[in-house]
């Protein structure tokens, strides 16, 4: 393979399955050993993760990072947007917070921020054999076409073939496929090489003939069909797989007489929603969504995670009853953990003139705590231990809040200072990712069990967090491995797109 190969993953939807695809090719290549590192031009995520070098990047980016055998860096996705608001992003280049933007001033970024990823791709290219590049959305978007920098803009400038993948889970997907490559102008289409199909479930060869119908609309192959499995489920790449009352994972039984009920509330801008994965990863721990106040009734512990807008999602907690609930439950002694911007929202007094503009807020008064919202944002991977047991944590923090005075006991010791609260059976933290830590995570767990009267639940002393995580990347490696023409993506990765790919549909032409 020609050192510096790079190709473009895009797809028909936005979950149509490039995350993983790219890191299942990732992880296959990398145990070919290959030396091949991940890229998303731009993410649009409230996921995130703190990379070594001190920034922020989406958490798929770090799971691709992880599947290459790499630390993530804001190599991989020098561009993020944050939503807050349904009008409003955070920007974050190269790690670091920039402006707040809407669709319409993000233009004024548009040439500054291509020379941003051009570079990026470039320095990538010259120090790996492969890059796998993840597109944003679909690149059908066409009335986005000229701000694009993650796909067919992002294809067009450094001369990348690209793969589209569709979803048959969801239905339609020839059309979708065949409708991506028709509606895009023709210097876009001669770039698109081939399709994947992503989730397909019975026998391949039913799908056959449509398949051979496409390559023949479309001149270009299919290549691979890869099967559904319920057995990936960490990491998720946004907030699509945050639905309300829907289920986290698949736990397996329980070890003990007991199981362990979660709910995790489902803010409108809820942010690192993967903390409470690892609540899933426990057997005989049902974690769901939830949104309503009657969901929290039987629960044994409710989990209120970060958020992009606190102040935002602390008037929707408000709004719904759900502020009531969750003081009626720590009335009554129920387990109840806050994370980031969760932990914020039970204390008793916000200040944010940075995120929402609104000074002085009341809390939900559950924490004596008074939190203070400054830029810049607090960016670092930190490590430390429990107070009480004495057991090492690590995880990372990604927020604007300082706490400016506090009443009750630190939960944990962090580089030497205390960070996060405990009173009776509610504990809150900004450390992302600590219920990763698994030590920590069982010995926790039987307290909030013991809280709940949950005698009879037992955690599980051989579940590793970090173990799973590499499973599914195996798995995802297997996947592509088997059902996928590996041999032919390398080709493209050596030689670039192909020559004489036809023009179909229209050939729309759109402005770039």
């Amino acid at each position: 393979m020609t050192p510096g190969g790079a190709l473009l993953v895009a797809g028909t939807t936005s979950d149509a399955g490039k995350s993983v695809v790219v890191a299942g090719l990732c992880r296959a290549l990398a145990r070919r050993g290959v030396r091949v590192a991940p890229f998303k031009a731009q993410n649009m995520s409230n996921n995130s993760v703190v990379t070594l070098d001190g920034g922020e990047i989406g958490r798929a980016q770090a799971l691709q990072a992880r599947a290459c055998g790499l630390e993530p860096s804001v190599r991989f996705n020098p561009i993020l947007l944050k939503p807050g608001g349904d009008h409003r992003s955070q920007l974050v280049v190269r790690g670091r917070a920039v402006d707040t933007v809407g669709a319409r001033d993000y233009f004024r970024h548009r040439t500054a921020l291509r020379e941003v990823v051009a570079d990026e791709l470039a320095s990538l290219r010259a120090d790996f054999d492969a890059v796998l590049c993840e597109g944003a959305g679909s690149p059908a978007e066409i009335n986005l076409r000229a701000t694009d920098l993650a796909n067919m803009g992002l294809a067009r400038a450094a001369g990348l073939p690209v793969i589209v993948v569709g979803d048959i889970d969801r239905g339609g997907v020839l059309a979708h496929l065949f409708g991506t490559v028709a509606v895009l102008e023709p210097a876009d289409q001669r770039l698109v090489a081939g399709f994947l199909v992503n989730k397909f479930r019975g026998d391949v060869e039913l799908l056959r003939p449509g398949l051979d119908q496409l390559a023949a609309l479309t001149g270009r192959p299919t290549l691979g069909v890869l099967p559904y499995t319920d057995e990936l489920w960490l990491d998720a790449e946004d907030s699509l797989g945050t639905v309300a009352d829907a289920p986290v994972g698949r736990p397996a039984p329980a070890r003990g007489r007991e199981w362990l009920s979660v709910a995790a509330i489902r803010l409108p801008r809820v942010s690192n929603s993967t903390d409470v994965e690892a609540l899933a990863c426990e057997p005989g721990t049902a974690v769901r969504w939830v949104a309503e106040p009657s969901r929290l009734a039987g629960a044994d512990l409710v989990v209120l995670p970060g958020s992009k807008a606190t102040v935002d999602d602390l008037a929707w907690l408000r709004r719904t009853g759900l502020a009531d609930a969750l003081q009626t439950r720590a009335a009554e002694g129920k387990p109840i953990l806050g994370v980031c911007g969760g932990y914020q929202m039970l204390g008793s007094r916000i200040v944010d003139p940075v995120e929402s503009g609104a000074g002085a807020v009341p809390g939900l008064g559950l924490f004596d705590l008074e939190v203070a919202f400054a830029d810049p944002k607090v960016l670092r991977r930190s490590a430390g231990r429990e107070l009480g047991s004495r057991i090492p944590v690590h995880g990372y923090e990604i927020h604007h809040g300082r706490v400016t005075r506090t009443g009750d006991p630190a939960w944990l010791e962090l580089e030497g200072q205390p960070e996060g609260s405990v009173r009776g059976a509610i504990w809150g933290t900004h450390l992302h990712g600590l219920l990763e830590c698994d030590e920590l995570r069982r010995g926790w767990l039987r307290t909030v069990a013991a809280a709940a009267g949950r005698t009879g639940f037992e955690p599980a002393a051989d579940v590793s967090v970090a173990a799973l995580r590499t499973a599914q990347l195996d798995l995802l490696a297997d996947l592509v491995s088997e059902h996928a023409d590996l041999p032919a993506l390398e080709r493209l990765l050596a030689d670039g797109p192909p020559a004489g790919l036809p023009v179909i549909g229209s050939g729309l032409t759109a402005p770039c």
